[in-house]
Order: C-alpha cells, then sequence, then structure tokens
C-alpha cells in the first residue's frame, strides 16, 4: 500500500492510499480529488493532467503530453500507475470546476434581467406568479385541567374552523417544535402553510407570534457539467442568493453515457447521487444560506430541471434502460420525492418538484427552458436551442412544438478542447484577430487583469470565426497561414497561440488546434444537422423561422454573427437571435414560484412531439455536409459568402 499525495495549487493537499499499480485516477476518484476527466479514462481528452512532485509512476507518454512536458513531470492520471509513494500536483485547470465555486454578483443587472424578463413573460402569458405558501396567524384556547386536548389536535381543531380546510397535515418539523412555540406565544403563533388542489392544508412549520417568517425555497439547474441554484423567498419571489459549481459527477466522464455506464458498476449508483448532492449542490445550499445569513432549515420547497439522465441519477434511480434501446426511463414526471428521501440539506419536509422529461435524451431542462422561452404562446414559428453538453432543439409555436437531441458532445462548455474550460474565471470569452498581423484581442472572465486559462464555448466560437475570417484556417479548419502565433508539431499539425506561456494564467500555452476545430466542427455540425433534419421532417425550411432563442452557459452571451459564421446556426437576420442565458435555470424559478406555472410547464411537456434523429433517414448526410466551414453547400450561407 502507497500513500498517495494530491497538492493543490492553492496550497491545501489531500491524502490517500492506492495499492500497486492501482491506477491514479481510480485513486483520486475513491479520494473524492476533483480532477477533470470528460472522457472517464480512457485516454482520450487529456485533461486529466497532473504534475509527479516526489515518487513514481508506471505512466507513459501520451500525444496529449510533449516530451519537454513529460520531462517536468507531467502525466496523464488515467495512463498512470502507481509504484510508490507519490506526490502529485493537480493544476486549477484540471480542478476549477470545484475550486471556483462562487456566489454570483446579483448586482449584475444582467443577472437580474434574465429572472426579471422570465417572470415578465410568463405574466403577461396570464400565468399568476403565486405559490400555495401563506403565512397564517392562529389563535387557541389556553389548555387547563378542564381542557386537555394535546397540542397538535389544538392545533388542528383551530385551522379547521379558521379555514375551513377539510384536511390539514403537521409535518415532523411542527410536531417536533409544537410544544414549545405554543407555550412561548400563549397559544397565538403563526404557520407556514401550503394549500393543496382539493383545499387540504399542509403545515410546514411554526413560529412564535412576533417572529418575521422568511419561506425559502431552491431553484436549480442539474447540468451534466456545471450546476447552478438560486435561494428564493417564497413568499416575495426575491432571489436571495445564486451559486454555480461543477458538477461533482464529471470525474465519472463529460458526457450521460459515460455516467449511466459508471453508475452500473458496483456502488456506481450511490457514488454519482452523492457526487451530485453531497459533493455538489449541498455545498452550494450552504454557501448561499451563508451569504443570505438563511437558516437551511427554512427552505421548504425546491424544483430541480435537469436532463434525464440527471434526474434519474440525482433521484438514485436505475438510469440503464435510458441508454438501451428502446431507451424507456423510468420516469417522465414524478411528484413524490422530499428532502429527507435525497439527503438534501435543507428542511427534511421540502418537497421536490422535478421538471418533466419528454424523452431518452431531451429532460426537464428543455421543457423548463420552452416555459420561459414562450415560443409555446407565439404565433410565429420559433427554434429554441439549448447549448450545453448535448444539443437539445425545440420547433414550433401556439399550435405546435417538436423537440430533438443531437450528440454534440461537450466541446459547448469545453470538453474535447486542449485549452477549453467551462464560463469560469480565466476563459477567453471573446475574441478578434486582427487579419494583417494575426494578433488577437480577447476578453476574460473575472477581475481586471486576469490572466487567460483556457477558452470557454463562446470564446472558441469567436476565434474559429475569426481564424476563418482572417483566412488563417480553410473551411476545413486546416491552418495555410504561417506567422509567430501559428506554430507546427512534428508531424505538421497546426495550432493557434492565444496566450504564450508567459502571458497565460496556466502552466501552458493557450492555443486551439487543429485537432480543437475538428471537435468543434462536428459540434457545431451536430447542431445545425438536427436544424435542417427536423425541419425537414415537418416539411419546413429555414426561411421559415421567424425566432431563434439560444439558452445555455457557454459564456456570458454568444456573438451570433460568429455563430452563423462558423455554420452553426442559419443564416438568417441577426435580429431574429435572441441569447436568453440559462432558461433551465429561469424555468425552474418560474416553477418554484408559482404553482400554475407548474402545471403549465407538464402541459407544454405533453404537448410536445420528440424526434428521435436516429430513426430518420438522411440524418447522417445532413451531418457529414454540415462538417465544414461554413457548410459544404455555400449557397446556404449568402452572407458568409460575402464576407
Amino acid at each position: 500500500m502507497y500513500k498517495v499525495t494530491f497538492r493543490f495549487e492553492n496550497g491545501d493537499a489531500v491524502e490517500g492510499y492506492a495499492a500497486d499499480e492501482e491506477n491514479l485516477l481510480d485513486v483520486a476518484r475513491k479520494t473524492n480529488v476533483a480532477i477533470d476527466a470528460p472522457c472517464s479514462g480512457n485516454g482520450s481528452c487529456g485533461k486529466c493532467r497532473v504534475k509527479l512532485l516526489k515518487g513514481t509512476l508506471d505512466s507513459p507518454r501520451t500525444r496529449h503530453i510533449s516530451e519537454e512536458e513529460y520531462a517536468q513531470g507531467w502525466r496523464l492520471s488515467c495512463c498512470s500507475k502507481v509504484e510508490s509513494d507519490i506526490e502529485v500536483e493537480v493544476p486549477d485547470i484540471a480542478s476549477a470546476y470545484r475550486s471556483r465555486m462562487k456566489v454570483a454578483d446579483l448586482s449584475s443587472p444582467e443577472e437580474i434581467a434574465i429572472f426579471q424578463n422570465a417572470k415578465r413573460d410568463v405574466e403577461e402569458a396570464g400565468i399568476e406568479l403565486k405559490n400555495d405558501m401563506e403565512i397564517l396567524t392562529v389563535s387557541m384556547d389556553i389548555p387547563s385541567l378542564d381542557d386537555t386536548m394535546p397540542d397538535n389536535e389544538r392545533l388542528v381543531r383551530a385551522l379547521k374552523k379558521q379555514t375551513g380546510a377539510p384536511m390539514i397535515r403537521l409535518t415532523y418539523t411542527v410536531i417536533r417544535k409544537l410544544a414549545e412555540v405554543l407555550r412561548e406565544s400563549d397559544f397565538s403563533i403563526q404557520c407556514l402553510a401550503g394549500k393543496s388542489d382539493a383545499g387540504s392544508l399542509f403545515i410546514y412549520d411554526v413560529f412564535p407570534k412576533d417572529e418575521k417568517v422568511v419561506a425559502g425555497g431552491i431553484a436549480i439547474d442539474i447540468g451534466t457539467t456545471t450546476v447552478s441554484a438560486l435561494l428564493v423567498d417564497m413568499l416575495t419571489g426575491e432571489i436571495l442568493g445564486k451559486a454555480s459549481s461543477g458538477n461533482g459527477q464529471i470525474r465519472f466522464g463529460a458526457d450521460v453515457i459515460n455516467r449511466i455506464i459508471e453508475s452500473t458498476k458496483p456502488g456506481g449508483r450511490q457514488k454519482l447521487q452523492k457526487a451530485v448532492i453531497e459533493e455538489t449542490i449541498n455545498p452550494m445550499i450552504a454557501q448561499m444560506c451563508r451569504s443570505a445569513g438563511f437558516k437551511k432549515e427554512r427552505i421548504y420547497r425546491m424544483c430541480v430541471a435537469g436532463n434525464t439522465t440527471m434526474n434519474h441519477l440525482f433521484a438514485g434511480v436505475n438510469a440503464e434502460p435510458v441508454r438501451m434501446e428502446p431507451y424507456i426511463p423510468t420516469f417522465f414526471k414524478t411528484n413524490s420525492l422530499y428532502a429527507r428521501d435525497l439527503s438534501i440539506s435543507i428542511n427534511p419536509d421540502a418537497h421536490i418538484i422535478i421538471a418533466p422529461n419528454i424523452g431518452s435524451y431531451v429532460g426537464g431542462d428543455i421543457t423548463a427552458g420552452t416555459l420561459v422561452s414562450m415560443i409555446w404562446n407565439k404565433p410565429e414559428f420559433s427554434l429554441f436551442i439549448d447549448l450545453g453538453t448535448n444539443g437539445e432543439l425545440v420547433f414550433g409555436n401556439s399550435d405546435f412544438m417538436m423537440s430533438c437531441a443531437c450528440s454534440a458532445g461537450p466541446a459547448f462548455e469545453g470538453g474535447d478542447i486542449s485549452c477549453g474550460m467551462r464560463a469560469t474565471d480565466g476563459a477567453i470569452e471573446a475574441c478578434t484577430i486582427d487579419k494583417e498581423t494575426m494578433e488577437p484581442a480577447y476578453s476574460v472572465i473575472g477581475e481586471d487583469g486576469q490572466k487567460p486559462i483556457g477558452l470557454c464555448g463562446s470564446g472558441i466560437i469567436d476565434v474559429i470565426s475569426e481564424l476563418f475570417t482572417t483566412g488563417i484556417i480553410n473551411p476545413k479548419g486546416k491552418f495555410v497561414r504561417e506567422g509567430k502565433r501559428v506554430r507546427r508539431d512534428k508531424y505538421g499539425m497546426g495550432s493557434y497561440v492565444l496566450a504564450f506561456e508567459e502571458e497565460a494564467g496556466a502552466h501552458k500555452d493557450v492555443e486551439i488546434t487543429e485537432v480543437d476545430i475538428d471537435n468543434f466542427i462536428r459540434a457545431k455540425g451536430a447542431i445545425f444537422s438536427a436544424i435542417r433534419t427536423m425541419l425537414s421532417s415537418l416539411d419546413f425550411d429555414i426561411s421559415m423561422i421567424e425566432n431563434v432563442y439560444v439558452a445555455g452557459g457557454i459564456g456570458s452571451g454568444i456573438n451570433m454573427k460568429n455563430a452563423v459564421t462558423i455554420g452553426m446556426f442559419p443564416d438568417i437576420p441577426m435580429e431574429m437571435f435572441h441569447y436568453i442565458g440559462n432558461s433551465s435555470l429561469s424555468g425552474a424559478y418560474t416553477m418554484l414560484l408559482s404553482k400554475e406555472a407548474e402545471r403549465k410547464t407538464y402541459e407544454v411537456a405533453a404537448n410536445m412531439t420528440y424526434l428521435e434523429l436516429s430513426t430518420v433517414p438522411g440524418y447522417m448526410d445532413e451531418f457529414v455536409a454540415a462538417c465544414f466551414i461554413p457548410h459544404t453547400d455555400a449557397d446556404m450561407f449568402p452572407s458568409v459568402v460575402q464576407q
């Protein structure tokens, strides 16, 4: 047995133990050390780099590590076997999804506008943003030797008399504290109540009569890569806190298929559920509550929006049938989960609402996003696109809606890209390149002076578009110009350096390679071919699209013109494009606040047709044609040709 020390750039260290020749990535996983491994350890992505500081590893050099880097101690953890006591450094870019969890600045107009717009649009559609929670003040007769009714029956009798409710349920939280609260307030108290459609009351909590009561709720978007959450005042709708973090499950693979496979291994389902709840969601809740000065026990409801696989793994349900023909999940919708069932650190009687799934690969994140996109309430034909680890699309209007999912891979969130990363501190989110000097100018997420570490989705789109329009790469994504920032390896493969090591905040140059560009071309090709295939199945064409709503956490905003230039989006007027941010979280927030919005989301899901692209003849031909910049049929992109 060997001791393994994982050291982080911030000075922290974690110790674990490994058997002789045990895989280092496996050691990291069982030690709960977050090393990003999008390919789930098959050696193809090159993201699980660590630097060997002490000891020896049986670790061959791979194509992802140069001879110079290998000499400096860099190794891929998935390709390394432990042969002695070792100490390795986990670079910041590998562990960023854990180390960069932070509360967002809600004073930002852009942050607040997303949720305000969602509320406004839903209200304008006639949906009342009101939930069933209310504060009831109730007074009871003080018990005596002549009136010995127990406290719980006394409260129920008083509530029935005051409200006329046919049935009243008291939670364990209420029973546990009822005696103290009643006597502290001379049997005149406040009750936090929720009302069912049948008029019955569910009493979440009781408080002294003079205490100021704030009822909390959590809206949460569980993405394959990133988890985002809001802490909300259920009585006013005010956002009290916001947090985001990488999904702790990512160390088990970047895509849902790898996660499902991992879940089938002994103890795998429990590990994946623990990774998303105990390692991701619970710490986010704790951080938001600390920031807002809020008690976790006063969070009484949570609304979750995630894809079908994430919903299953969150609930600890077997997800294997989701990936196996005929692709049947355990549930599309469920209304039976409470916080105590999942060990979520809020009030144990808090109800968990899950936005409904509509297919194996189109989940509640899309139904929640569709709700706030409002395409279901408009006569014009609109296209809703959610860019994440998978690409999901909805097309339609107030008369019909069709949805589909395409396997775009994790490129939009930085996966499959050598210097790719999520949209967090250090990520290049926007870029231009001078046509003559070939020098870049870019903006980096973070405080002023933040050095670049990598590229997030919006930055990748900009860089590839700029490389193409400046003639540095050709339509196949190959480098055709030479210069100081264009380099070639010994095999002649080109790359473009955005920031040399001395300019960057990482241990190496920030660059984009031909392999990266090829991976991204396939990802954007999946999106465009899905659009074309879905429209063709309806006997529509691109000219009939009147609005495009783009969602996803690929950056602070996407340059739509550049997305058209590379052939990811259809060539239509720019004013038809609208970036609506994290629509999944906006939808979850709206569902949390409004029972009517929750019901409408179920209605939207029930009225949506799911198209399985793999069963559509000609889809692969469309995909192959789209794997070109902008497309093999240049006539579909007249504005790009004219540049």
